[in-house]
């Protein structure tokens, strides 16, 4: 498109042309929890004038996502539980939710959206819990928005068109220069506009913009790179088929993460889903979400004992080989298997201690819960095959690491 196009189309954006309008109750809502004259029963008397609104917030005031035991049974309750601030984005984003359809359109499917969104918000809220870097309330919102703005950019460029691309959400990096390329702007600079548009708080809306340099203080850049890390780990949830420790190798560079952790992070992410997707009006299937992703980790130990097998015939040596049967001279040998060792290990270890930490929240007898176990039985055997190539003495048989007690 021409400069003089993008920045016609930019100014309509700003003045709300072309985004969906969000409910009156929400957008009055904005106001009264803005206005430091407004009392919790002026928010009460608004959120009563939309009925479906008033019980999906009460439910959230006693959901898990408030971590409180004593159950609230009166809206002026979960208005004083929820607070006027998170009130206002609450509100916001449950009536944004409901502005978009759900189902497939086109190479949009929205169910898909929506649950990978609310996948990266919850992950988002518990790093931001475990950081204390940032608000974690602002946290889970900005994760469930990262991407808002492809909603509007379907609508605006895509819906009806033969378009050949994949909004899958696989690889968003790809995506935005797709878009870039094709149309000069992209969906984050729409998402910007829409939020600012919609009086969401500003480090909310900040972790859309492309140029991370213009970011006012460390909260938001916290927030940023809260965003970011969850976006990675989400892909758990999006990607099709991909090596299963790249979600470890993406966030290591996070100070203080590690891969135990991570782990934490992404069981409590299940345990929390389907409860706050209810609040929120997406359909979410854990357990169908669990057995995917447990067999991408069965895939990538079958992608481990393909090396090692491999390794096996190769090297010429009894299976498996190991450094303890290689002479001195065997040089190209040894470090053949030092080269192996260290490709393998570490996703056998990602693998290994995902499946341990997950066993532990399953019921065995599930389905679930046997499927988890054929994989820390695999993982464990690979493990000693690992070791035996590794142990210069083979005194004794390693103990697997992952075995369930």
């Amino acid at each position: 498109m021409k400069n003089s196009q993008i920045s016609k189309l930019l100014k309509q954006l700003e003045s709300g042309y072309s985004l969906p309008a969000l409910s009156p109750v929400a957008m009055k809502l904005v106001e009264l929890a803005s206005d430091e004259k407004s009392s919790s029963m002026d928010l009460v008397n608004l959120i009563d004038k939309d009925p479906p609104l008033a019980v999906r917030l009460l439910k959230l005031a006693n959901s898990a996502f408030f971590s409180s035991r004593n159950p609230v049974s009166a809206l002026n309750q979960a208005v004083v539980r929820i607070g006027f601030n998170r009130l206002r984005v609450m509100a916001l984003s449950i009536s944004l939710r409901d502005t978009f359809p759900m189902g497939k359109v086109g190479p949009l499917n929205y169910e898909k959206f929506w649950t990978i969104s609310l996948y990266r918000a919850l992950i988002s809220k518990s790093l931001a819990d475990v950081f204390k870097s940032s608000n974690t309330d602002e946290a889970f919102t900005s994760g469930l928005l990262m991407e808002i703005g492809l909603l509007i950019f379907f609508e605006i460029f895509i819906k009806g068109k033969n378009e050949e691309v994949s909004l899958d959400l696989e690889s968003i990096e790809d995506l935005l220069a797709w878009e870039r390329d094709k149309y000069s702007l992209d969906h984050r600079q729409i998402g910007e506009i829409a939020l600012k548009h919609w009086n969401f708080p500003e480090n909310i809306v900040v972790c859309q913009r492309a140029d991370k340099t213009s970011v006012k203080n460390r909260e938001q850049a916290a927030l940023i790179q809260i965003c970011e890390q969850a976006g990675a780990l989400s892909k758990l949830m999006s990607m099709k088929s991909f090596e299963f420790h790249s979600i470890y190798n993406e966030v290591e560079n996070f100070p203080g993460l590690t891969q135990d952790m991570i782990n934490d992070i992404l069981i409590s992410t299940f345990e929390q889903v389907e409860e706050i997707a209810a609040n929120l009006s997406v359909e979410i299937n854990k357990e169908k979400d669990l057995l995917a992703i447990m067999e991408k980790a069965n895939q990538a130990l079958g992608r481990i004992s393909e090396k090692i097998s491999t390794q096996e015939v190769s090297s010429g040596q009894p299976i498996p080989p190991s450094f303890a049967l290689l002479e001195q001279g065997e040089k190209d040998i040894k470090q053949t298997l030092h080269a192996v060792a260290h490709e393998i290990r570490n996703p056998l270890l990602a693998v290994g201690g995902f499946a341990k930490r997950l066993s532990d929240s399953l019921d065995p007898s599930s389905k679930g819960g046997k499927y988890i176990q054929i994989i820390l039985r695999e993982a464990s055997r690979l493990e000693m095959v690992l070791s035996e190539m590794t142990d210069t003495n083979r005194k004794s048989p390693p103990t697997p690491p992952f075995s369930s007690p």
